[in-house]
């Protein structure tokens, strides 16, 4: 996990870790649609931004927070009859010790194996390979579309989205996943901190510290274009939802 001190782009946070999963695991290919997700909250409302709905059924669920995503996974457990995998506790949720096959939020560390490594012969800098800007329309980054308001585009770039675009819209990548590069960001069941002197340390399926401020975030969104965010090592935290910050869900295998 990690990137290189060298790559173009890195950030402080992306420091190198050795890591080893030995626990399989399922992964969605997709992220959560609004319209899954109503099925949970009929209500909910993902809003607009930037002078576009993002509420169509077919779009990504975003103003989202944390504990409501791990809420939705409970909820799914308890329709396919799976000992949930959170716990609720004076209105926050946290992980159980005990690690059931409910489903759940992605660790940092399986959701990097699934962009990075999954279906691959090396590790991909980028969701579509290894060159920046990408040759050919490939996901949903911020571009022409939105370029009067924001000032980090991909130049040339025009996906045919302002904001993000519905689910599995683009071809998915080597794996089958899509969407882990651009269309929303997406919470991680971990959360954040910072991995110092790891890089010859091996640890085995890290899940991140017991409690802290923040979460993860992964992957880049409609709102992004430079060539920080675009890479898939880009590591970002959240304590709050946003309106291009979504989510997959996942679950132990056994």
């Amino acid at each position: 996990m990690g990137a290189s001190r060298r790559e173009a782009g890195r950030r402080a946070n992306e420091n190198r870790r050795l890591v080893e999963l030995t626990r399989p695991f399922y992964l969605a290919s997709r992220e959560v649609s609004n319209r899954e997700y109503r099925l949970f909250k009929g209500q909910h409302d993902s809003g607009s931004a930037e002078g576009v709905s993002l509420n169509d059924d077919r779009h990504p669920v975003v103003s989202v927070s944390w504990d409501d995503a791990a809420r939705y996974c409970n909820w799914l457990s308890q329709l396919d009859k799976l000992s949930p995998a959170y716990a609720e506790t004076n209105g926050h949720m946290s992980l159980k010790p005990d690690a059931t096959t409910g489903y759940r939020l992605p660790t940092e560390a399986e959701w990097v194996y699934a962009a990075r490594i999954a279906g691959r012969s090396a590790a991909a800098r980028y969701d579509w390979g290894d060159g920046y800007p990408p040759a050919t329309v490939v996901g949903n980054f911020a571009d022409q579309q939105i370029a009067d308001t924001l000032a980090n585009v991909v130049s040339g770039y025009n996906d045919g989205y302002r904001g993000p675009a519905p689910v599995g819209s683009f071809a998915p990548q080597a794996a089958g996943f899509h969407d882990f590069g651009g269309n929303v960001a997406e919470w991680i069941n971990d959360y954040y901190a910072v991995y110092p002197g790891q890089a010859e340390r091996l640890v085995k399926n890290p899940s991140g510290p017991p409690s802290g401020d923040h979460h993860v975030v992964r992957g880049s969104s409609w709102r992004d274009g430079s060539i920080t965010e675009l890479r898939l090592s880009f590591r970002d935290y959240s304590r709050g939802p946003r309106d291009d910050l979504g989510f997959r869900i996942a679950r132990y295998a056994e």
